[in-house]
């Protein structure tokens, strides 16, 4: 979700890629505690202590980015989640990919107004969406 953190995302699947988000953020709430990351973000404690003990909770972009946004050492949330926003954009630049394009080659599981409405931070976008989104605009960069 930083830009760098992920740099082989377009050859793994977007499972494997969520996978790569989840230990990254067990790194950061085991980094900070829980129990912080709990007070400065407002999520639920069940909900975080999951991710460290490998499971996978439904979360959206901007609760992930507010879990590494818990560690003062990062930038703030907004910060994160614009920054994360942006590698998408940037990579369909790149991959010369406009909504319909990537909704047609992400086999369909987003159309293609509900992608833009998620890549510009209109409508909140899933961990799992942003994974799928992620891990296609990627593998589509020649």
């Amino acid at each position: 979700m930083l830009r760098g953190e992920f740099p082989s995302a377009g050859a793994q699947s977007p499972e494997t890629l969520r996978a790569a988000y989840d230990d990254y953020l067990a790194a950061a709430i085991d980094a900070v505690g829980v129990e912080s990351v709990a007070e400065r973000t407002g999520l639920d404690l069940d909900t975080l202590r999951a991710i460290p003990a490998g499971e996978t909770p439904e979360l959206t972009l901007s609760e992930a980015a507010a879990v590494l946004a818990a560690d003062p050492d990062r930038p703030d949330a907004d910060t994160i989640a614009a920054e994360a926003r942006d590698i998408l954009l940037m990579g369909m630049t790149t991959a010369v990919l406009d909504v319909e394009v990537l909704a047609s080659v992400a086999d369909g599981e987003l159309e293609p107004k509900e992608i833009q409405q998620k890549v510009e931070g209109r409508f909140p976008v899933t961990l799992d969406e942003y994974a799928l989104l992620h891990s296609t605009i990627e593998g589509q960069k020649r």
